[in-house]
């Protein structure tokens, strides 16, 4: 017997033009925006990927989204790695690039290079992301000489929430822009395949993608940015958290989760799931002329009504 998840491989579209780092900048010098959007499992990944979108990130945000973490510092590698390999098992044609969390790449270059070689061999991430600017240059070129494509982040790391105070908007004065426009600049040069904006002003976010060739993608930088990316769980109202200035819910799963539970939990109460469509039967030949529904309780109770 075919399971679900057979019946749909068996009708899931013949396989499109791969995304790699060549098309996003393709599509940069075309001006034909870029969608990206995280995924943490298989059935999230496989959906954003025959809907057509063209990263999906494994983000570390997992910590918050999924597995109820106040932030995403706690996040491991272990939980990094396990996510990226059910997303991976859902991805054709989107390019699939995992965040490296916090601890993997901060001590060294060589753990850089170390945890990022584990993605690409464990997980089958066709690229890696890191949060931050100049400071990580160096690790940016090992892991690109390593034959690994990378991903910056500058903007609102959240990784570095407690030195930033909390989850503030960054590059508002003009000595922190022009930082910001430097760190993109050299993580450009060092070899990022594109960059990741966050919470960071719209004019300054242009600039900066005017400014380099590689594509950018923002997350609260507004619409000049070559793409776009957002949180799974936040374009279905499926977070637990305050909703950001820059978030966008584009349709309700809460409500739809919320209320199919509910009319599970009715239909089991009233014993109407499951019905006699949906059960299975002995044999005819074998079946007990009385039949009787439910447990030898259940009748007990039912005689004393």
């Amino acid at each position: 017997m075919m399971s679900q998840t057979e019946i749909r491989d068996a009708l899931r579209p013949a396989a499109v033009a791969k995304v790699t780092p060549q098309t996003l900048l393709q599509s940069k010098r075309a001006f034909t925006p870029l969608t990206a959007l995280t995924a943490y499992d298989y059935p999230t990944a496989r959906l954003a990927d025959e809907a057509g979108i063209d990263m999906i990130l494994v983000g570390d945000s997992v910590g918050t989204a999924v597995l109820g973490y106040d932030n995403t510092l706690s996040v491991t590698m272990d939980d990094m790695l396990h996510h990226a390999r059910a997303a991976r098992r859902g991805t054709q044609r989107a390019m699939l690039v995992v965040d490296m969390p916090y601890g993997s790449y901060q001590v060294s270059i060589e753990d850089a290079v170390r945890n990022g070689l584990r993605f690409f061999k464990e997980s089958g991430s066709e690229a890696v992301k890191l949060e931050g600017g100049i400071a990580y240059v160096p690790h940016v070129k090992a892991l690109t000489q390593s034959e690994i494509p990378v991903v910056g982040h500058i903007g609102l790391t959240p990784q570095s929430i407690h030195r930033m105070g909390g989850y503030r908007v960054q590059g508002l004065s003009d000595a922190a822009a022009t930082r910001l426009r430097d760190d993109a600049k050299a993580l450009e040069e060092a070899g990022a395949i594109a960059l990741v904006l966050e919470g960071i002003p719209r004019e300054l976010a242009a600039q900066i993608t005017d400014a380099i060739s590689i594509p950018t993608i923002g997350i609260g930088a507004g619409p000049d940015c070559d793409g776009q990316i957002l949180v799974f769980h936040d374009v279905f109202s499926l977070s637990f958290t305050r909703k950001p200035k820059f978030v966008r819910s584009f349709g309700d799963g809460r409500s739809l989760m919320e209320q199919g539970i509910r009319d599970f939990r009715d239909a089991v109460v009233a014993r109407t799931f499951p019905d006699d469509r949906e059960s299975y039967h002995m044999p005819k030949a074998e079946a007990s002329p009385e039949r009787y529904i439910g447990s030898a309780h259940q009748r007990e109770v039912a005689a004393c009504k």
